[in-house]
């Protein structure tokens, strides 16, 4: 009886969402109305039942229908997105030339931001004088140190040298289903040969270029148009994913927990000052930039996945921003995968500096710049969806020979934290596409200083 007047007023709140579509409430402020329904609701499902109770894990059964269905949705048509993007993006370039100058700038600016989110990381951690002495072992993080530690032998094997291999496809319709962690940057690197081969038979043969390219801005508008049926559903999927987050949190172990995650946020909210203070200093305003990423900034929070945040990262840079539309496509793309400034620079960075006092490392100028340089490294090909983090401390803690099974004594803050990572991450895929755009001379500015218009198609 009480699951059944839960999902009633689950099925209320999704009807009042509803309501502000058919009356053009902008997308924006329904996403924001939707994060703010789940907080209330989620806070009173926590009051009347606790977050054990097995009325509300089984209410969150059928509710993640709407949340869950959601993020698979934008997971299908990720790859398809990527592929026809890319190759249109390329095709309709002059040149080949500019797209290695494209792919290069934007690859520096990731690894670049992840540099500095890294050091970030690690003042921040020596700041608030966070340590992993003290830390208290349960079921669970014992559970979860004894899996974390049966991983760090496979990592030890593979060099970074055969991680950038691995990006390289010997099977492109094997990555096309997102089979491997490096499935997303392998089926860019498909995509650009494709596109390249394209460009290529285009002086010999313009017929049959011709052919491909309509073929391909066809698919591309069509695939454009699947992307924006999805979008529609974004507020209902925000507040399906938060509404289980809230409801389910286990207060009293976060609040066990609770200086590391102040500490993380504080770290996250630096950095993504730091990305406004970037596009500020391309001449661009900050708060233009603020009010028109935050609707996908919200959908990256609830859902934790960067690569599942892409449909709506490409439509934000490019008809928001006005960022050309291939630079988008690459931004985004390398982004999910590549240079990630919160999963795989501050929270390894964080952990490092934790964890090496206690096994009588102290923390040096030397050990600082040996840290950063592993994790520049190590943040290609960090997968772009929930537990990327977990991956990145593995590689980083264990390239550090430091102990990595700090990484499961925080498991009970691990989705709370992987949140905020995963808002950065997107937002530096979107700091970073705005920035080559500028560089490039690839952004309408009359477009990103506009006032939002009514968003009624979405």
């Amino acid at each position: 009886m009480f699951i059944f007047f839960n999902l009633l007023i689950f099925i209320a709140s999704i009807f009042i969402l509803y309501i502000l579509q058919k009356k053009f409430v902008s997308f924006s402020k329904r996403v924001f109305i939707s994060l703010i329904m789940a907080v209330i609701l989620g806070g009173i499902f926590q009051y009347f039942y606790g977050s054990n109770s097995e009325i509300i894990k089984t209410s969150m059964i059928y509710i993640n229908i709407v949340g869950e269905g959601y993020v698979r949705m934008l997971k299908m048509i990720v790859m398809p997105l990527i592929m026809v993007s890319i190759i249109s993006s390329i095709v309709n370039l002059k040149d080949g030339k500019s797209l290695g100058k494209m792919g290069g700038l934007i690859i520096s600016i990731l690894v670049g931001t992840s540099i500095i989110a890294a050091l970030v990381g690690i003042f921040i951690a020596l700041g608030f004088g966070l340590t992993a002495d003290g830390l208290q072992l349960g079921a669970k993080e014992i559970a979860r140190t004894a899996y974390v530690e049966s991983k760090v032998a496979d990592i030890s094997i593979s060099s970074f040298v055969s991680k950038f291999i691995k990006m390289i496809p010997d099977n492109p319709f094997l990555d096309m289903t997102g089979a491997r962690d490096q499935s997303t940057i392998s089926v860019v690197f498909f995509s650009g040969f494709v596109g390249i081969a394209a460009l290529g038979i285009a002086p010999k043969r313009p017929k049959s270029f011709e052919i491909f390219k309509n073929i391909t801005l066809a698919f591309h508008d069509i695939v454009m148009r699947v992307v924006t049926l999805v979008l529609r559903l974004t507020p209902y999927g925000v507040f399906a994913l938060m509404l289980k987050v809230i409801s389910t949190s286990h207060i009293d172990e976060i609040l066990k927990l609770g200086t590391f995650v102040i500490a993380s946020y504080v770290a996250l909210a630096i950095m993504f000052v730091i990305h406004l203070l970037l596009i500020g200093a391309m001449g661009l305003n900050p708060l233009k930039y603020l009010q028109k990423v935050l609707p996908v900034l919200s959908f990256a929070f609830t859902s934790r996945t960067s690569a599942g945040t892409i449909p709506l990262n490409v439509e934000t840079q490019v008809d928001k921003l006005g960022v050309s539309q291939g630079i988008a496509n690459l931004s985004e793309s390398f982004g999910s995968s590549i240079g990630q400034n919160g999963c795989a620079a501050i929270y390894p960075a964080m952990l490092a500096v934790m964890v090496a006092p206690t096994v009588g490392i102290p923390i040096t100028p030397a050990f600082i710049i040996q840290l950063v340089l592993v994790i520049a490294i190590s943040s290609f090909g960090v997968a772009g969806v929930g537990g990327g983090a977990t991956f990145a401390a593995l590689i980083v803690l264990s390239s550090m020979n430091l102990p990595v099974g700090i990484v499961g004594l925080l498991i009970a803050v691990e989705p709370l934290v992987d949140m905020g990572r995963t808002a950065l991450n997107v937002n530096g895929s979107i700091t970073t596409g705005v920035i080559s755009a500028k560089i490039l001379n690839q952004i309408d500015i009359k477009t990103f200083s506009s006032e939002p218009i009514p968003e009624e198609i979405v």
